[in-house]
């Protein structure tokens, strides 16, 4: 470990980035902690217990506690990320945004644009709506008032503050993304779940301090977690090689004198983490609305009946997952498109002509690899629940997982967390290996990752 940090830091430009990228996560960090003029977070805090497995509990998650807290980063990255999505669907549907995305740097640029514009408006919206819910106690039944003045001048400093947090927060990401190492946003989020990681620790020790849990049944919960975590490496990396050729002609009279051979690499995972989050968005709605309507025995029984604790809400996510993981991966890879840069470079598959049907024959095996896929995805994001399940049946006596640490046993949380750790190690492996230094390990590159 210390020589491999020595030659992390032995070269100037990487040490700078590297620096550079934890002095923005401080700052990042320190804005979670600056609570909104008139908000009484004690009481906010006490009312999150209730909602810890609604909407407001899963975007609490990707704000890294913030919005519990109601600070100035209360709305995280999370406007910036939607209208992100937003767009990315659009340049599938849309000939306006497939043409921008054609136009090179030009079109990034207007997209980019266009993505900060959308933000802003979804951040004022947004932050209108935590004004209202903070003003009215999350709809939800708790002694005292999380806001005990809501006037105009709160909703006005509130809606200005969440808004100028998110876009300084997109600006610091931006930052983290040129200037620094690994995907600026994406790691925004990932040391907000990061941080969630010592208080679960915390109430895990406390559970074996007070005796309510055995260090055996913690050491085996423990060896779980690592096992679910190499799990998930591997289906982050896992990919089909689909083994591909391309024809080289001579100088001289077009003679045809080798083939070189590559391959498309088809990973098992296209879709990355989008199922899960939409899955959670959707399967949450019920509880959400409830909250709205605290009177109605109708959504009263509906919220019930999609509760955490509930059959439904794991088996209505599970088929939501798996058709997310569909649909995102078919938006996000085209076989069409690709199959047509294929004919267009003279690289074909072998025994496969060229065109349509190159398009249909990756078409099929892309979604024979991404139905084992999606039923991973699946598992993963009922593991947090299942394991709280699993010691409360096997071990009565002892007190069941604290959910702040049953989450990083997967869902959500894992796969962000795992994801963006290999982008952010491949690209100081990549930094080293241009330098001439071996990689982070002494074998070289990470496994799984291409060269």
């Amino acid at each position: 470990m210390i020589e491999t940090l020595q030659r992390v830091f032995s070269i100037p430009e990487l040490k700078k980035r590297i620096l550079f990228t934890i002095m923005i996560v401080g700052i990042c960090r320190i804005g979670t902690h600056i609570t909104l003029p008139g908000v009484d977070s004690q009481v906010l805090l006490s009312a999150f217990d209730q909602v810890a497995n609604s909407f407001l509990g899963l975007y609490n998650i990707f704000t890294g506690g913030a919005f519990s807290r109601a600070t100035i980063f209360a709305l995280g990255i999370m406007p910036y990320i939607s209208v992100s999505i937003i767009i990315q669907l659009f340049t599938s549907v849309s000939p306006y945004f497939q043409r921008l995305q054609k136009e090179g740097e030009d079109g990034r640029r207007k997209i980019t644009q266009i993505t900060r514009v959308g933000t802003v408006a979804v951040s004022g919206l947004q932050a209108a709506g935590v004004a209202t819910l903070l003003s009215n106690n999350l709809a939800l039944d708790i002694q005292g008032s999380v806001v005990p003045n809501p006037d105009f001048a709160f909703y006005l400093t509130t809606i200005i503050t969440l808004v100028t947090g998110t876009i300084f927060l997109m600006w610091l990401g931006e930052q983290i993304t040129e200037k620094g190492v690994g995907n600026g946003i994406s790691l925004i989020i990932t040391i907000g779940i990061i941080d969630l990681l010592p208080n679960a620790i915390l109430e895990e020790g406390n559970l074996i301090a007070s005796q309510l849990r055995t260090p055996l049944t913690e050491v085996v919960l423990i060896v779980f977690l690592i096992a679910v975590t190499a799990a998930t490496v591997s289906l982050t990396q896992a990919f089909r090689k689909i083994p591909t050729q391309r024809v080289q002609s001579g100088a001289k009279g077009g003679n045809v004198y080798s083939a070189k051979n590559s391959y498309i690499p088809l990973k098992v995972n296209t879709a990355g983490v989008m199922p899960i989050i939409f899955a959670q968005s959707v399967i949450v709605i019920p509880g959400t609305l409830a909250s709205f309507f605290p009177n109605s025995d109708l959504m009263t029984t509906i919220a019930q009946s999609f509760s955490y604790t509930s059959f439904w809400y794991h088996g209505v996510s599970a088929l939501l997952i798996v058709f997310f993981t569909y649909f995102y991966t078919a938006i996000a890879f085209n076989p069409a498109e690709v199959a047509d840069n294929m004919k267009k470079q003279g690289v074909f598959v072998p025994g496969v002509k060229p065109g349509k049907p190159t398009a249909d024959f990756i078409d099929d095996i892309l979604s024979k690899i991404t139905l084992p896929g999606s039923i991973f995805l699946a598992l993963i994001t009922l593991l947090p629940y299942f394991v709280q399940v699993g010691v409360r049946v096997i071990s009565p006596n002892e007190s069941e997982v604290s959910p702040n640490f049953a989450s990083f046993f997967g869902g959500t949380s894992l796969l962000i967390l795992v994801g963006v750790a290999l982008d952010t190690v491949s690209q100081i492996e990549s930094h080293l290996l241009m330098k001439k230094y071996d990689g982070l390990t002494k074998t070289g590159r990470i496994r799984g990752q291409r060269n």
